[in-house]
């Protein structure tokens, strides 16, 4: 286990990034708000929101709502997907006037599937400060709750709303954990789509252990815990509400496809493909026989 000390300064203005005479970072500042609960916005968030000369926001609505709460009224410009190319010029020359910017989502740490790659990226690029205020994150959070394995993981952000491209996402996974990927997975999903979203994963990925974590931080938080076909069933009965992230189990010890496993993988391979393309990527992914490959994708054709 590594040594992590815990250094307090005893003069916050002259600890860590370049700051000014108050202690605060200069430049851009990556600001984490909560993802539910508003307690969890952290002194030093609140400082950096106080004091920035402008707050970068994907909805100003949502971020007015957060800073009322606290009784500060900052500038606040939106930039969110659409607009985020066209900010970065003004974002520079605010910067380069020695003017201190935050950044924040509508919720979590920013960046994580939210914009401002591209403007960190241009900032960077541009030779100037860029730090951060850590603080909620979902996906995290959600994994710590699920009682599976907690590393390694990989964050997935949202799967493709469409069935047939989130059957071909989910089988690239599978492919590569046959080619030895073996990590805890981790998805958002919007609720009306969660029921036919494990209903892919239960039948790409197998009945593996998985949670489904909503509303963290808030009053109706809630973790189920399950297989993928018992969460499908649940949630196909009974849908959710709220924010829902998805945790699911590493893949069991490598072992020979079953065959319904092979299917599912053919089934989610010729969604997107050719016949000749779906066996040379199932054949890839699995290290079975071509021939038996083909045959069984015939089969199902035939089906």
């Amino acid at each position: 286990m590594p040594d992590e000390t815990c250094e307090i300064p005893s003069d916050p203005a002259i600890s860590g990034p370049p700051a000014a005479a108050a202690g605060l970072p200069e430049g851009l500042v990556l600001v984490s708000t909560p993802i539910g609960n508003l307690q969890d916005l952290s002194p030093r968030a609140l400082a950096v929101l106080e004091a920035a000369d402008t707050v970068l926001c994907e909805d100003t609505r949502v971020t007015a709502r957060l800073c009322a709460v606290y009784g500060i009224t900052p500038t606040l410009m939106a930039l969110h997907d659409h607009n985020e190319a066209g900010r970065i010029p003004q974002v520079l020359r605010l910067l380069g006037e020695g003017r201190l910017v935050a950044l924040v989502s509508d919720a979590g740490t920013p960046l994580v599937s939210d914009p401002g790659y591209r403007l960190v990226r241009a900032v960077l690029e541009a030779g100037l400060p860029v730090s951060a205020v850590p603080g909620p994150n979902a996906a995290v959070l959600a994994l710590t709750l699920s009682g599976l394995p907690p590393h390694p993981f990989l964050f997935m952000g949202f799967l493709a709303p469409k069935g047939a491209a989130r059957r071909a996402a989910l089988a690239r996974l599978r492919a590569a954990e046959r080619a030895g990927l073996s990590a805890t997975l981790l998805f958002h999903e919007a609720p009306h789509r969660l029921a036919e979203a494990l209903v892919d994963m239960a039948e790409v990925l197998g009945p593996r252990p998985a949670a489904v974590a909503r509303e963290l931080t808030k009053r109706f938080e809630e973790v189920v815990r399950g297989t993928l076909p018992e969460l499908a069933a649940r949630y196909a009965a009974t849908p959710p509400r709220g924010e829902v992230t998805l945790v699911v189990g590493p893949p069991p010890e490598a072992a020979a496809p079953a065959e319904a496993d092979l299917d599912a993988l053919l089934r989610a391979a010729l969604d997107g493909h050719s016949l000749k393309e779906a066996v040379a990527v199932v054949t890839a992914a699995t290290g079975l026989p071509r021939r038996q490959v083909y045959a069984r994708a015939l089969t199902l054709g035939e089906g």
